[in-house]
């Protein structure tokens, strides 16, 4: 793998001398995607299927990644992804977390990030919006490598 200097977020790497793992089934994979849209910005907090849900919080690179997020993290869920590092208005997200938490009343959220550092924005966001809300919901943290694995997953 190589590597040139810089942003541990923009770093770049080159995953080419990586195997791939080669998909051992001709059927094709299935989307999880229940809703549109996803996008954090143009999301309604109030929306139908974010109603008492477990709601997925996506930094924008995770799916990517993550090779089984569709069946591993998706499926079952609503979403919204977001980029901490490059999204304006992330104060409006705050509000609009807050409002899963107090309008939707979700049941938990699961913040999925990368490892870069910039990506911690994400999950402080959730944070900021669970403390000041009335209403308390776990939320769970995931961090993702750059090469799809999982590096933890802890309730915070």
């Amino acid at each position: 793998m190589s590597e040139i200097q810089g942003c541990p977020g923009s770093k770049m790497f080159d995953f080419r001398d990586k195997e791939t793992q080669e998909e051992t089934s001709d059927t094709k994979v299935k989307s999880q995607l229940r809703q549109w849209p996803i996008q954090l910005h143009l999301i309604s907090p109030q929306a139908p299927y974010y109603q008492g849900a477990d709601v997925l919080l996506v930094a924008d690179c995770v799916a990517y990644a993550l090779g089984s997020f569709h069946t591993d993290y998706l499926k079952g869920k609503a979403i919204a992804i977001a980029c901490p590092k490059l999204d304006e208005g992330q104060d409006i997200y705050i509000e609009k977390i807050k409002s899963w938490l107090e309008d939707a009343k979700i049941n938990t959220l699961t913040v999925l990030i990368m490892q870069v550092p910039c990506c911690m924005g994400l999950l402080s966001l959730a944070k900021q919006a669970v403390e000041s809300s009335k209403r308390k919901v776990p939320i769970k943290s995931t961090v993702i490598s750059l090469q799809g694995e999982i590096l933890s997953e802890d309730w915070v």
